[in-house]
């Protein structure tokens, strides 16, 4: 888990505002006054660490594999390895955040009845608020909140297409946002109040929040709908193979030979141990070439960087995200190099889709 600088901020900031309320409750406090309101923010963000461990949780259930748990000014947010592969496995990801909110709600104002007047009533009281809010505005349906995913996996369920699904929510969110911004005023119209300088500086900032997640999920979906047209065989360089051995001269006119882009170095059972560096190469006296075996110029393979030729779409891309490296070398069923996928190809390919 991690907490977030940015979160101390808010947590001063809430010790400030609860203030005069703890004053009230609780008078004659002095500057404990404000650890008071230090150690409810606490309270808070630990139901805010449930809210997120619930999405953790049941990621965890439907076999997902959980990055992380981060809190931040705003919140928090979980981040879940791969994308759900069923809209009903979106669904309950999604929507179990905020039910664990409304019922920590829920919890906290059956508290209100049994506890003591004081501080201790108070906390209660604001936690229950607190978490009622956090439930219902993460319901809201627009992305990047917990309710736009919910949205997302509705439409995704109902249309069969999760691609119009993201595509409904992110603009939804985008609504949201707008309307975030305008609360303000609403709630002068509505209510009669006056909104303050902070009132406008939270709708900026909510709003900002609401139409960067929504313009990302927007980005993210149209890149998404480029992925089924990319395929690692059509993208891969020839390669050769040679052996751990083998100098880098004969390498070299081995792969000129065959008009390969690319020489693997591979074990007693042709499986890819490691590529040649071309620049290593191209820097390297052409008298040294001839008595330096290949390895001297090649980069050993890491986890990751052997994929199944048949690889392509999403799972290429995830599994380039999962393991950043240079180059890929995709193989045949049997283990043996098939070719050499580049970064800087899939880039090119991609932007020409």
């Amino acid at each position: 888990m991690l907490v977030r600088a940015s979160w101390f901020l808010v947590a001063i900031l809430i010790s400030v505002l609860l203030a005069p309320r703890i004053e009230m409750v609780a008078p004659g406090l002095g500057s404990l006054t404000y650890v008071a309101g230090f150690a409810f923010a606490v309270l808070l963000y630990l139901s805010v660490l449930l809210h997120e461990v619930s999405h953790a949780v049941m990621a965890r259930y439907f076999g997902f594999e959980v990055r992380s748990v981060t809190l931040h000014f705003l919140g928090g947010v979980t981040e879940i390895e791969g994308e759900s592969d069923t809209a009903w496995r979106e669904f309950w990801i999604s929507v179990v955040g905020p039910l664990t909110s409304l019922a920590i709600a829920a919890a906290s104002y059956g508290m209100t009845f049994v506890v003591p007047d004081g501080l201790l009533l108070l906390a209660f009281e604001a936690l229950a608020l607190a978490n009622a809010v956090v439930g219902v505005l993460n319901l809201l349906p627009g992305m990047p909140l917990d309710g736009g995913r919910v949205l997302r996996a509705v439409v995704w369920g109902v249309s069969g297409k999760p691609h119009t699904g993201t595509v409904v929510s992110a603009w939804a969110g985008r609504g949201l946002a707008v309307l975030a911004l305008g609360y303000p005023l609403l709630w002068s119209e509505v209510f009669g109040l006056r909104p303050t300088a902070i009132d406008w500086i939270l709708a900026v900032v909510i709003a900002v929040f609401l139409w960067g997640g929504a313009t990302q999920a927007l980005t993210s979906a149209r890149l998404r709908r480029k992925l089924p047209a990319l395929h690692g065989r059509a993208i891969a360089r020839r390669v050769v193979s040679v052996a751990p051995d083998t100098t880098v001269a004969a390498a070299v006119d081995t792969a000129r030979e065959a008009g390969a882009a690319g020489v693997v170095v591979v074990d007693a059972e042709s499986r890819p141990v490691a590529v040649v560096d071309e620049e290593a190469v191209l820097a390297m006296p052409d008298l040294r070439r001839a008595h330096l075996a290949v390895t001297t110029v090649a980069r050993t393979l890491h986890d990751g960087q052997v994929l199944p030729e048949t690889t392509g779409g999403e799972e290429m891309l995830r599994s380039m995200q999962s393991h950043p490296a240079p180059y890929y070398v995709l193989v045949t069923p049997d283990g043996a190099p098939y070719g050499l996928l580049t970064t800087r190809d899939v880039d090119r390919a991609f932007s020409e889709v």
